[in-house]
């Protein structure tokens, strides 16, 4: 991959408790080059956040038991003291958070908090900080920003909040924008809104984008490449094309199952995946989907399966032969393309 901004390798977490130790992240690994969009999509509890926020050096050893590499152009930053990550977050990588109510300090103004992220990184005028924490306000589409600058939190609208998070975000041009969860709790008009506006601001300022998401409908739309987390782990890794069109792992093929077809009749019910997530302080042995997996196999319930590229970069960690994997995306998809009738070990459960 040619000029590689972020390159995490054999990425594990794991969180002592009185109950054993939480394996949050169980050995991932992935690139990003800069202009690029990445998605991360999975179910709640899969490690999407956990490897963020490692990445962005939120959680450290004091609290977690970390290994891998996390290189960032160029050094591993797992390395570094807090001192110089504060120094990298903002203008090397931005994160912007679920829930921006809570990320936003409520007792100061909104620009007020903007000017604050570049002061902290820059040697500029009060004034001159404040005209562009307003131009960031005005790049993100909020109206009136010298006046939404001088207000506080709670005067924004759920919508706007998550705005002024993007413009904080982008103030001082990062490298990499990490975007967790960034239309929760928001109606679907605002949801687009604040997508498009992600993309604009990508092209604008070349900055790689990082969407975590349980949505499959927003990386189908805004993300060039797809990873598919599993119990802290990559289920699959590929381009947009590869998962919706060419999916290799049984975990992808129920999360797609999963999502509402507007070429269905509005009475058809969604087929969700059998099971719980498992929990990740005893994780199954061999595959961790195996107890939930409809073509399970001796082999899956012992032995880890390794994230194995099938062709290119595509790859999915999964014991089926290549040749069984694509027989069975093909006939599924053909069953569902005909609106067939469901039977056990098909995509439609």
């Amino acid at each position: 991959m040619a000029d590689v901004l972020l390159e995490v390798r054999d990425l594990r977490v794991q969180f002592p408790t009185p109950d054993g130790l939480v394996k949050a992240v169980d050995g991932v690994s992935f690139r990003i080059a800069r202009g690029e969009s990445l998605g991360v999509v999975g179910e709640s509890g899969s490690g999407k956040s956990v490897t963020f926020l490692t990445i962005m050096g939120l959680i450290t050893r004091k609290e977690a038991r970390i290994e891998g590499e996390v290189i960032f152009r160029g050094q591993n930053v797992l390395e570094w003291p807090q001192d110089e990550m504060r120094l990298v977050r903002g203008k090397g990588m931005a994160m912007v958070f679920q829930d921006p109510m809570t990320s936003l300090h409520p007792f100061y103004r909104v620009g007020d908090q903007i000017a604050e992220a570049i002061l902290a990184h820059e040697k500029v005028s009060r004034q001159a900080v404040r005209a562009r924490a307003v131009e960031m306000l005005r790049k993100v589409g909020i109206p009136r920003p010298d006046a939404r600058a001088r207000q506080y939190p709670h005067e924004f609208s759920g919508g706007m909040r998550q705005r002024a998070m993007i413009a904080m975000a982008l103030s001082l041009n990062p490298d990499l924008l990490i975007a967790d969860e960034p239309t929760t709790a928001l109606d679907v008009t605002v949801q687009a809104q604040i997508l498009d506006l992600i993309d604009r601001l990508k092209e604008e300022f070349h900055t790689a984008v990082v969407i975590i998401t349980h949505d499959l409908g927003v990386v189908a739309e805004h993300c060039e490449e797809i990873m598919v987390m599993y119990a802290g782990k990559a289920a699959e890794y590929g381009t947009r094309q590869d998962i919706y069109y060419d999916a290799l792992h049984p975990y992808t093929w129920g999360l797609l199952r999963s999502i509402s077809r507007i070429d269905r009749p509005r009475t058809e019910r969604l087929r969700p995946i059998a099971g719980q997530p498992p929990s990740l302080i005893f994780v199954p042995s061999g595959c961790s989907f195996h107890p939930r997996c409809p073509y399970v196999m001796d082999v899956c319930r012992v032995t880890v399966p390794e994230l194995l590229a099938a062709d290119g970069k595509h790859a999915s960690a999964c014991h089926l032969p290549l040749s069984e994997k694509k027989r069975i995306f093909a006939e599924e998809v053909a069953i569902q393309s005909r609106g067939g009738p469901t039977r056990q070990g098909t995509w439609d459960g």
